[in-house]
């Protein structure tokens, strides 16, 4: 009998930064992290390593110029990542929230969703050697119970984890339910990430 492979979840990744793209955002981030007091407050009350402007900016395309073409260029990737997720959408997903992450070395960031939203993802601007990856969970794993564990040579959608390597200049896109987390940064130097939300 045939084996058929169901409810897959679906991971998009492609690589869409130039290097003078890079070079823009890697400088606006860290004007951003020297300037926005109340996201570096954040960060620390909520023992954040490095910066975020998740709480503190929420009109980065309006506000900088690499941000308004970097949104562009994730609205063509998040439109082709629906369509190969087949999504039967009354309108096109639009981008809700985007925030910039620094994150200094021992940083990392524990599982969690995006509720709220349809698509998320990340853009890498900034990798040093060392950089965690993005740790992405099975969503049946609560329900797996006596279920063995894979050998090491089974294929990535028969794994209760999936490991995705950043690398700058890279975007990573799944649907906003997929438990995710960022592993710890062991290298040195900043990992810089821009995150996102589409609904």
């Amino acid at each position: 009998m045939p084996v058929r492979t169901l409810f897959a979840s679906t991971f998009y990744e492609a690589d869409i930064g130039t290097p003078d793209l890079l070079d823009a955002l890697e400088d606006s981030c860290r004007l951003f992290a020297e300037e926005d007091g109340a996201g570096r407050a954040w960060s620390r009350e909520h023992g954040y390593r490095g910066y975020t402007s998740y709480a503190s900016l929420g009109d980065l395309p309006e506000r900088d110029p690499a941000f308004h073409d970097l949104k562009k260029l994730l609205d063509k990737e998040v439109k082709a990542f629906a369509k190969a997720c087949h999504f039967d959408l009354a309108k096109p997903l639009r981008l809700d929230s985007l925030w910039v992450n620094i994150l200094k070395p021992g940083g990392t960031h524990s599982g969690h969703i995006h509720p709220h939203s349809v698509v998320s993802g990340t853009f890498y601007v900034a990798v040093p050697p060392g950089s965690g990856a993005l740790k992405l969970e099975d969503p049946r794993l609560p329900m797996l119970m006596a279920a063995p564990g894979r050998t090491d040579d089974a294929p990535d959608h028969l794994r209760p984890f999936v490991y995705a390597q950043p690398v700058a200049g890279r975007v990573f896109l799944w649907e906003s339910w997929l438990r995710h987390e960022v592993m710890p940064h062991s290298g040195k130097g900043e990992r810089i990430s821009i995150s996102f939300n589409y609904r």
